[in-house]
């Protein structure tokens, strides 16, 4: 009997070690911080590894790593992340450097900036979304919109000229 439950404990380990590998884009998979679901953080928060948030954190939030809100978690201040999964609810600003996930309850109110954005149906979300790599595109519109500018202001001037 205790060998069936090692195996079972084992198939375990190896199925939840096969499921962090398809989330996690940063090589490690460990978890370096856990915060709770009954804890709840008053102020900034800053670690360079993996964030797991169960509980609510009430202050700015810094990792250079994965973060993941759980469903049923909230974080009420800004946000900047390497990566994140976001399955619950955070209000303010999130900033990512690669790929931002908002699974089917995330419920997200603020400002988006990040490379990849990936919503899932049932995903809420409310405020700006900024991605990057648009920074080329936009300034080739300003171009031509500032050529244009240019063009009639000197149309214009060649008209007054004629009622002289």
């Amino acid at each position: 009997m205790f060998k069936q439950n090692h195996d079972e404990l084992s198939n375990l380990s190896q199925e939840s070690n096969h499921s962090h590998h398809s989330t996690n884009n940063h090589g490690d998979d460990q978890v370096e911080t856990v915060v709770g679901p009954s804890v709840v953080v008053e102020g900034d928060f800053v670690s360079e590894g993996n964030i797991l948030v169960k509980g609510t954190v009430s202050g700015n939030v810094k990792t250079g790593r994965l973060l993941t809100v759980e469903e049923g978690a909230k974080i009420l201040a800004n946000v900047k992340a390497g990566d994140a999964i976001v399955s619950g609810e955070v209000q303010g600003n999130v900033k990512v450097d690669g790929k931002l996930e908002l699974t089917s309850s995330a419920r997200l109110m603020g400002d988006i900036s990040c490379d990849v954005l990936v919503v899932e149906a049932g995903a809420l979300l409310q405020g700006k979304v900024s991605m990057n790599g648009l920074e080329d595109f936009s300034n080739k519109n300003e171009k031509k919109v500032v050529k244009r500018v240019k063009k009639i202001t000197e149309e214009e001037d060649t008209d007054s000229g004629l009622d002289e």
